[in-house]
């Protein structure tokens, strides 16, 4: 599933050629992922986009509605690309790629075209006024959180490390890749309790995810299966994965073998040298005779 690191490129993407653009028209294949596609077809042409950001793995794009009738309306356009989505921009007359469900026509002639093979992403659109029932549940964003608010969002949580990274109301925007791969170079094992870290292990893991995030960014993401950017090119940072997917493989730093362990229902890998499995307790003893 893309992260945070691939929605915010096929972000950037989209917002260096769409801000300005109209749509003047919507064509929809199958809908079983949008929530309500009679109101793509009927609210979106005519609008002009924004802006497009990012909200945690979201896609969220700020429209104005041009029709004076609708009293210059704020709508938003809300796109999860699921496991398998792609959007991209490409001529018109350019062929569309097998599994291409919507299409957006523009006011110069190319398309915004929405690709999904399995269907498990999600399109909506609503007034801007909706947004925070939607998104206000959400948590920090890690590329925005201070390293204070980073801390006490973690140590005030007894629950496995791994699991608090991946819980989109902590983070949101945080995946199974980078949360493995900033794990590894802070050298914490997945299995650790958040409120069991001590305060330089918080900084330096605070310091490690944006790191990996960033440097994610500026290698457009990791393509892992289809993942592309708004250009449809892949990205590059899956060859600077240090633990993700590399079970059996040697540790880059001590050579001993990468293992995976399951974590909050998901594939965690990690170093069993570098990073150190908690302490199980015993139970203590009654006493009793």
């Amino acid at each position: 599933m893309p992260e945070l690191p691939e929605v915010e490129t096929v972000v950037r993407g989209l917002q260096a050629v769409l801000p300005g653009r109209r749509i003047v028209g919507v064509r929809l294949g199958k809908t079983d992922f949008i929530d309500d596609p009679a109101a793509l077809e009927r609210e979106l042409p005519g609008t002009r986009i924004q802006r497009v950001r990012r909200h945690g793995k979201f896609l969220v794009f700020d429209l104005e509605a041009a029709d004076a009738n609708r009293g210059g309306r704020q709508l938003l356009l809300l796109v999860h690309l699921g496991m398998t989505g792609q959007l991209t921009v490409a001529p018109g007359e350019a062929p569309a790629p097998p599994h291409t469900h919507v299409f957006f026509s523009l006011d110069d002639g190319r398309e915004l075209r929405y690709t999904d093979i399995r269907r498990f992403g999600r399109m909506r659109i609503f007034s801007s006024g909706a947004q925070a029932d939607l998104l206000g549940k959400l948590g920090l964003d890690p590329l925005e959180a201070t390293e204070a608010e980073f801390a006490a969002a973690l140590h005030a949580r007894r629950a496995q490390i791994k699991a608090l990274l991946l819980d989109q109301r902590v983070f949101r925007g945080m995946g199974n890749i980078y949360t493995d791969e900033s794990l590894w170079r802070v050298r914490i094992h997945p299995r650790r309790i958040g409120a069991n870290l001590s305060a330089a292990e918080l900084r330096r893991l605070y310091r490690a995810v944006r790191d990996v995030l960033n440097e994610a960014i500026r290698s457009r993401g990791s393509s892992i299966s289809d993942y592309v950017d708004a250009d449809g090119q892949q990205g590059e940072f899956q060859l600077k994965h240090r633990v993700y997917q590399r079970e059996g493989k040697k540790c880059f730093r001590c050579k001993t073998k990468i293992r995976r362990v399951i974590v909050a229902g998901r594939s965690s890998y990690f170093c069993p040298r570098c990073q150190r499995a908690p302490r199980r307790h015993r139970p203590e003893k009654s006493g009793r005779v």
